[in-house]
């Protein structure tokens, strides 16, 4: 779903996944990382001050990345690389885009 430069969820990505794994596969898979990933973003928002956890990042960036959720992955990639992320700010992209994945 776009929202004006946003690219919550990458659409074609979903599509080729649900192929390569099928739909029950897919299932699985999305709802592991939803759990997974509530997880970390909750761990990670719940810090005060400091840099976000390298570790937790990247484990969110390469789950956002298989699916699709694009902006959530460029986020994390950021922050990887030094950028300042905030982790209200971080929350809050999870969350729009688990609810963007609702009607992709």
């Amino acid at each position: 779903m776009e929202v004006g430069d946003v690219m919550l969820v990458n659409k074609e990505r979903l599509a080729a996944l649900r192929g390569e794994i099928g739909e029950d596969g897919f299932e699985e898979l999305l709802q592991l990382f939803l759990r997974e990933s509530e997880e970390v973003v909750a761990r990670l928002s719940a810090q005060k001050e400091g840099r976000l956890s390298d570790a937790d990042m990247h484990f969110l960036k390469g789950s956002a990345l298989t699916l699709g959720f694009d902006d959530l992955a460029d986020l994390c990639r950021r922050s990887e690389a030094g950028a300042a992320v905030a982790p209200g700010d971080l929350q809050q992209l999870w969350l729009r885009s688990r609810d963007a994945l609702a009607v992709a």
